[in-house]
């Protein structure tokens, strides 16, 4: 059964990076053709898609926030990491972590419960 666990602060400050990690158990992160995303729900809206690292550890991110955003992996532990810079209240929301085994990353399969993170001062 995979299992995904979201973690870091929920609270971040104006202008500061957020970061979080996700832990992976049940499957490892360089399984051919499983893309490994972030996915966001800010209050009262959808869900918005932040990227994905693959199993390859080739990234690709939302043109929205490509400039503020980078993915990576630590294969040693099994985790991958997002970081957002210069945050603003705007990206108040409940930060989910993601496995899709499509390639192309196109489906969302096993989801972490998510972790909420506010950004206020």
């Amino acid at each position: 059964q995979v299992q995904l666990q979201e973690s870091g602060p929920g609270l971040v400050k104006p202008s500061q990076t957020l970061s979080l990690t996700c832990t992976v158990s049940g499957a490892s992160i360089t399984t051919k053709y499983y893309y490994w995303s972030w996915i966001r729900q800010p209050p009262g809206k959808g869900l918005e898609w932040i990227g994905y690292i693959r199993y390859d550890g080739n990234t690709y991110y939302s043109p929205s926030l490509k400039s503020r955003t980078s993915i990576s992996r630590d294969t040693s532990k099994n985790q991958f990491t997002l970081q957002l810079t210069s945050v603003t209240p705007e990206d108040t929301a409940v930060y989910h972590c993601v496995l899709g085994r499509t390639p192309g990353g196109t489906t969302f399969d096993y989801w972490g419960q998510g972790t909420q993170v506010t950004v206020s001062s």
